[in-house]
């Protein structure tokens, strides 16, 4: 349980209500920011200003999936504007009360090593990034079926990347019929590929095999999808594109050879919020009682 345990939670979107949820079952006290327009009422969870808050008595402050933006900005579905979290609040809260984002950015990296507070990147860890990409690999199918006028059966698929969200949309498309190819630099992930009964091509031959493909899936965060790629392919041709903004596609040339190319990013939170919702709840409650059990211990 995490009786007497402060926790901030600020903005996000509706993934954010099942960690509401489920701290609020282990009886947290839970103070949210950028929730006004939240009709939901939760027990144990009180909608607040951040300004309203006494950071000597916070002792976590979860963020987003998405962290906070260039400007500093943590953005909510909830409220018509964004929160701003400041080092000198965050440095105010008490030593040990710890950050939670589901990423990291530039911004946000630079409160932390102002604030000097300890800091917990989610989706960093290989359990939520396993269990997330099941969501998004639905998610894909669903784009790859709205955006083309062909079956997935029979068609034929290239996966760039097979890490935790390549290796599974590659399963689950070749599981559909489709015949799967996947692009890696790292041999061992060619090696897997090929185990699994699809097809390894080498990430720097991607340019020889882009001309044959129905539908290109990009999980690596680099440019990798480059003109020189993306001139080899066919005009019916669909890219959807995975990776974390600016995503890996040359999309401004994709336009340009009249190739439908998407950037969709955070797919769990759109196809299916209550589910990721869960994933990152149940991570996050663990996280929340190894924290306060260990603060309980050191302070009896």
């Amino acid at each position: 349980m995490l009786t007497d345990m402060h926790v901030v939670i600020i903005g996000g979107d509706a993934r954010q209500l099942e960690i509401i949820r489920k701290l609020s079952q282990l009886d947290a006290n839970v103070s949210l920011v950028g929730f006004d327009q939240l009709d939901d009422g939760f027990a144990g969870a009180k909608k607040q200003s951040i300004q309203a808050i006494d950071p000597l008595t916070v002792d976590a402050v979860v963020l987003p999936v998405s962290g906070m933006n260039a400007k500093g900005e943590i953005e909510s579905i909830f409220s018509a504007d964004p929160v701003k979290l400041t080092s000198e609040w965050l440095g105010r809260t008490k030593k040990t009360a710890t950050l939670y984002s589901g990423i990291s950015t530039q911004t946000l990296r630079s409160l932390l090593e102002k604030s000097n507070r300890p800091f917990v990147e989610v989706f960093s860890r290989d359990d939520v990034a396993i269990y997330n990409s099941i969501p998004t690999a639905e998610g894909t199918i669903m784009m790859v079926i709205q955006h083309t006028d062909i079956t997935i059966h029979s068609s034929e698929i290239m996966i760039l990347g097979f890490g935790r969200v390549g290796m599974t949309a590659a399963r689950t498309f070749s599981l559909l019929g489709a015949k799967v190819k996947v692009a890696a630099q790292e041999t061992e992930l060619l090696a897997r590929a090929y185990e699994m009964g699809l097809e390894p091509v080498k990430l720097n031959d991607l340019h020889k095999h882009a001309g044959g493909v129905d539908v290109i899936i990009n999980t690596i965060p680099a440019k990798v999808l480059t003109a020189a790629v993306i001139a080899k392919m066919q005009p019916h041709a669909l890219i959807v594109d995975l990776a974390s903004k600016p995503g890996g596609t040359d999309f401004q040339f994709a336009e340009k050879r009249g190739i439908k190319a998407l950037l969709a990013p955070g797919l769990p939170g759109i196809v299916a919020p209550k589910t990721a919702g869960r994933i990152i709840a149940n991570v996050l409650a663990t996280l929340l009682t190894e924290q306060w059990e260990k603060r309980k211990g050191g302070a009896s």
